[in-house]
C-alpha cells in the first residue's frame, strides 16, 4: 500500500518501560519527513504508558519483543485484531541512544519498512 508523500505514516513504538528501545526509536525517527511517531511503554512504570487512544492513533505498531505483542493482543484485543503490529524482535539489552540500539533500530525499521511492512 502506498502512502502519498504529504501523508505520514503513523508509528507507534513500544517496549516494555519507554525508556531505552522505544524512546530510541521515537527520538530517531521523531523529526524523518516519513512518519509522525509516539512511543509507549506496557508496564505501569513507563515514561508514557500505552493506552487505547494511542494504539488508536496509530497506523502501525511497531514492538520490541513478541511480549509486547501479547500483550496488546491480551489488554486490547480489539486493536490486536484490526492494526498492523510488527515486531523488531530486539532484547532489553540496551541503554538509551546506545550506538549499537541505533544500528539495530534502523537497520530493523529500515528493513519492514522496505518491505512494505510498515
Amino acid at each position: 500500500m502506498s502512502v502519498p508523500k504529504n501523508i505520514k505514516h503513523k508509528i507507534l513504538f513500544v517496549c516494555t518501560v519507554n525508556r531505552m528501545r522505544s524512546a530510541t526509536a521515537h527520538k530517531i525517527y521523531n523529526d524523518d519527513e516519513r512518519f509522525e511517531v509516539k512511543s509507549a511503554g506496557t508496564d505501569k512504570t513507563a515514561e508514557t504508558v500505552i493506552t487505547l487512544d494511542l494504539l488508536l492513533w496509530a497506523d502501525v505498531i511497531v514492538v520490541m519483543e513478541k511480549t509486547h505483542r501479547n500483550y496488546i493482543r491480551q489488554k486490547f484485543a480489539a486493536i490486536y485484531a484490526t492494526k498492523k503490529i510488527v515486531c523488531l524482535y530486539i532484547p532489553d539489552d540496551y541503554e538509551f541512544m546506545q550506538p549499537e540500539l541505533i544500528r539495530i533500530l534502523k537497520e530493523k525499521f529500515e528493513d519492514v519498512y522496505q518491505r512494505g511492512l510498515v
